[in-house]
């Protein structure tokens, strides 16, 4: 009742300041919002309701208060308890009717189920095809406990995230990232920290689109040409026999090696002998990368992004078929599977390796949106359901790895072939004649060659904005950016176009800082602040960044060096 007799030119009770309040020019929704009118001024429920007098007198006066001053000027701006809230906005006109507006903002969130869907189709990528040779690195027991323990670790650290920006009090933090967090505790240090990170998932996310998209357009051209010339290449290749040939295109992989020389060298057999001028211009490494340049480039300069934003659904499509196209492979060739729980045998790999760390660097990134989790967050209608969404979100993005990676792993015949034979992208253990695999290659390829332009309009606005404070300097600007880009990719899918380590050393140095360090550091200065810091708190979260610096210390520990220089003789340069 003390603020209904408050004069306007009163000061504000609440002790803010006229520039805390917001202007006309501000970004504070309430300066936004059309006058208040109490419910009990509303006449009637009418589509044109009528508006008492004493709030029609009430409109005018506030009205006449706001011509006496500029725009700018917040002193005579309407006070705090005549500011609408959301869902009691009108639009009043001079006869003295309101009309109710939905709030737009509220018009353009989604459900829950859409929600889910947004993160499991945001984080189902690349590195699904990867799963089951993490699984092979890791054992195939170890592998599933890994799995599950990762996924629920991340999901932690990502719930971590999203509660962050509600933590800060006395701010207003409600168009505010990850990075503005990171700002708000550790200065522009740790808004730079949290930036660069995301630029080497980014980076690495299209240096790996870069291999795959080689790896595809290369085996599209070999079942074309091979059916335009009816070219059988079942005599060099190394498999199985029947309909459903499952190949090992290196198949005396060392038991204990990480690579298989055709992950290094990008070589598979019948690839490099038959002489002919298809095999000299059509090469997986020496030349098919150099192609992609001719039209990714350009695409890279487009300013805008917003016209492949329009094929995103293709990444649903992808994965869909994926698993329809595992199912039928599973059925088809059921499981080979037998438990030696520490010893290798001539099929099988054990139980438990010491090569697991490779598969938590792959879980790294397969799990990873924690840099753009609070956006999608944002567009969730009912807020309060955040946790449990976020929850059923990462429940369905694991088990479809573990639906992928389990079948593939069991399925894989053993005998004749080897488990270690299973390759970092699994489609290249089936030929090119394959046409259903033929089918999944076409539409991954045209997904990536869509949703690529996308990744790189990111890593040019994160930058770029960073740098110049425009999103496009000017295009010499971004054609020597779009180049650094492209020629990491050209680089990597020529001399070591091995996705499985690519992604593995991605997710372990982006899972560092922003999965592990930056949201356990916030968490603990947050709970500092509020008073409810416990020494458990700080021993756990201890506890998760220090696993985040064994996770990437491991990949580069877990493989002797003299294996690696082996493979790397083996490619020809």
């Amino acid at each position: 009742m003390e603020d209904d007799c408050r004069p306007l030119l009163g000061p504000d009770p609440t002790g803010e300041s006229p520039s805390h309040r917001g202007s006309a020019g501000s970004l504070d929704i309430r300066t936004k919002r059309p006058f208040y009118v109490e419910p009990r001024n509303i006449v009637s429920d009418d589509p044109q309701e009528r508006i008492s007098a004493e709030a029609a007198i009430l409109n005018s006066r506030v009205h006449y208060y706001s011509r006496l001053t500029g725009s700018s000027d917040t002193t005579l701006s309407p006070p705090n308890h005549v500011i609408p809230t959301p869902e009691e906005m009108y639009i009043y006109s001079p006869l003295g009717t309101a009309f109710k507006v939905p709030d737009s903002e509220q018009a353009a969130k989604n459900p829950s189920i859409v929600t889910i869907f947004a993160i499991w189709n945001t984080m189902m990528g690349t590195s699904i095809l990867s799963i089951p040779w993490g699984i092979k690195q890791a054992g195939f027991t170890l592998g599933i406990i890994i799995l599950i323990f990762t996924g629920l670790l991340m999901l932690y650290c990502c719930y971590i995230v999203i509660k962050s920006p509600k933590a800060i009090r006395g701010v207003d933090t409600s168009s505010w990232e990850f990075p503005d967090v990171c700002r708000f505790y550790f200065g522009k240090l740790g808004q730079w920290s949290s930036l660069v990170f995301s630029m080497v998932s980014l980076v690495g996310a299209m240096v790996v689109y870069w291999v795959l998209m080689s790896n595809f357009l290369y085996n599209t051209g070999q079942f074309i040409y091979n059916h335009a010339h009816n070219v059988s290449t079942s005599d060099s290749e190394y498999g199985t026999n029947g309909s459903d040939r499952v190949i090992c295109p290196y198949p005396k992989t060392h038991p204990g090696r990480n690579d298989s020389m055709t992950s290094l060298c990008g070589r598979s057999y019948g690839n490099d002998s038959s002489g002919s001028s298809f095999d000299l211009y059509w090469s997986k490494t020496s030349t098919i990368p150099l192609y992609l340049i001719i039209l990714l480039l350009p695409l890279l300069c487009f300013r805008s992004a917003s016209f492949f934003a329009r094929f995103t659904f293709l990444g649903t499509i992808s994965v869909i078929y994926l698993i329809v196209l595992v199912t039928i492979k599973a059925s088809r060739l059921g499981f080979h599977l037998e438990f030696h729980w520490f010893g290798p045998s001539q099929f099988y790999v054990p139980e438990f390796r010491l090569l697991f760390p490779q598969l938590t660097g792959v879980l790294t990134l397969a799990f990873f949106i924690h840099n753009c989790i609070i956006t999608l967050m944002k567009s969730n209608k009912n807020q309060e359901n955040n946790v449990r969404d976020l929850s059923v979100a990462y429940l369905l993005v694991g088990g479809t790895y573990m639906y992928v990676g389990v079948l593939i792993f069991a399925a894989f015949p053993s005998p004749p072939l080897s488990k270690d034979c299973i390759e970092p992208n699994f489609l290249d253990n089936f030929p090119s004649s394959d046409v259903m695999v033929f089918v999944a290659r076409m539409c991954l390829l045209f997904q990536m060659i869509t949703v690529y332009p996308l990744l790189g309009y990111l890593v040019r606005v994160q930058i770029m904005g960073q740098l110049f404070g425009n999103h496009y300097p000017g295009f010499i600007h971004i054609l020597v950016l779009n180049i650094l880009i492209v020629g990491a990719g050209v680089l990597m899918a020529m001399f070591y176009p091995n996705i499985g380590s690519i992604i593995r050393f991605s997710g372990a140095i982006c899972g560092l800082a922003l999965v592990f360090l930056l949201p356990s550091l916030v968490h603990m200065f947050s709970l500092r602040e509020q008073g409810r810091l416990t020494w458990q708190s700080v021993l756990f979260h201890s506890f998760l960044i220090v696993l985040g610096v064994a996770n990437l210390m491991a990949q580069f520990f877990i493989r002797p060096s003299s294996q690696l220089a082996s493979g790397l003789q083996a490619c020809p340069m």
